[in-house]
């Protein structure tokens, strides 16, 4: 089970989902002092189309707390989230880089300012409802392993989390399976128990990414060619495409039993490229990359090493050989080559079940041997 001190003093962040409203009774039931926390950085006031529940969140969440008979608090985080997520993602996609909000919200929200405000008010932790299971090490650092239920495992979420937040975290339904979650709901009559799982992008709610990112960014039309520099059509603006996107390019493809992919962006000459999925073209399928912004979570990674890295959630966990670079950087090198890394993307190293940290994508190819 989760190893915490005793009688700690606990803000949960409580989201109005079952998973954060369940580690908040389990916290409880512990014996822990537990206060739940809204955070509150993102109402779409500004005309996006899209469902962004935050209305309906906070009652849920108050809710819960008041059937647990806790402390509730609405957090103003609006103005941190905008300059730290929303910022990263209009400065990623106008890079041409593929950002993940939902690794770095972990990061600068949830256990930055979130975490920040917890410390400053008294607290000794932040809980959230994450699958992802948390120990304390031999030596007394802070170690985060893959959740129990495979299925759920969000720890690749929490790869850029940082030492100093790690041993501040605490993620009680990280050592169940999702079907134990809903039955403590039930068990704890919690108002939340049958509601369904939050989908979309962190905070923002049901809201697609290219119509967020049309709000902010202009549609810069340019020219699709093939990997020989062949025009083959117009793009609406390369921020709307991802790597190894078949559909909505818009390009037929001339052989019959392949069909046309985005193999890469050339941002200063505003092209879309487009190319083949096969493993063997090289234009698609990476086996060396170099990862910056590296984070680590007790120990560091800064020497030749075996790991395995996954290069995306979901993605499976590949082996890889690790060699640390200057400038908090590393090389990887896979063992088998991946499909459509992409820069701005995040790639989680884990040993085994441990996370040992993560870092963000720059380059992509195909080594030399």
């Amino acid at each position: 089970m989760m190893q915490a001190a005793r009688m700690a003093k606990v803000l949960v962040g409580l989201s109005g989902g079952v998973d954060s409203a369940v580690a908040a009774a389990l916290l409880l039931e512990q014996g822990h002092e537990v206060t739940a926390g809204y955070m509150k950085n993102w109402i779409n006031d500004e005309g996006i189309p899209g469902d962004c529940p935050w209305e309906q969140d906070i009652e849920d969440a108050r809710a819960v707390a008041r059937t647990l008979g806790i402390e509730f608090r609405v957090i103003d985080l609006i103005d941190s989230y905008r300059s730290r997520i929303v910022d990263y993602l209009i400065d990623g996609y106008r890079a041409g880089t593929t950002p993940n909000p939902d690794v770095w919200c972990n990061r600068e929200m949830k256990f930055g300012v979130f975490l920040d405000y917890a410390l400053s008010q008294g607290f000794g932790h932040v809980a959230t409802g994450h699958y992802a299971r948390h120990r304390v090490q031999g030596d007394g650092s802070a170690a985060v392993l893959r959740g129990a239920d495979p299925n759920k495992d969000q720890s690749y979420f929490l790869a850029l989390m940082t030492r100093r937040q790690v041993a501040h975290a605490m993620f009680p339904t990280g050592e169940m399976l999702k079907p134990e979650v809903r039955t403590v709901a039930q068990r704890f009559n919690l108002p939340v128990a049958e509601k369904k799982d939050s989908q979309g992008i962190c905070f923002l709610g049901q809201v697609k990414m290219s119509d967020f990112l049309r709000h902010y960014v202009a549609d810069t039309p340019g020219e699709i060619v093939d990997v020989s520099g062949k025009v083959l059509g117009e793009h609406r603006g390369l921020h709307l495409y991802t790597l190894g996107q078949r559909k909505g390019h818009g390009v037929a493809s001339p052989r019959d039993n392949m069909a046309y992919v985005v193999v890469g962006k050339d941002v200063a000459k505003n092209r879309l490229i487009l190319g083949w999925d096969h493993p063997d073209s090289g234009e698609l399928y990476a086996d060396e990359c170099t990862v910056g912004t590296i984070s680590s979570i007790n120990e560091p990674i800064d020497s030749l090493r075996r790991i395995e890295a996954q290069p995306r959630y979901r993605a499976k966990a590949e082996p890889a050989m690790l060699e640390a670079l200057e400038g908090n950087r590393v090389r990887l090198k896979f063992q088998h080559a991946q499909r459509a890394i992409a820069p701005g993307q995040i790639c989680a190293f884990y040993d085994g079940g441990r996370l040992l940290g993560g870092g963000v994508f720059e380059t992509a190819g195909k080594s030399a041997g």
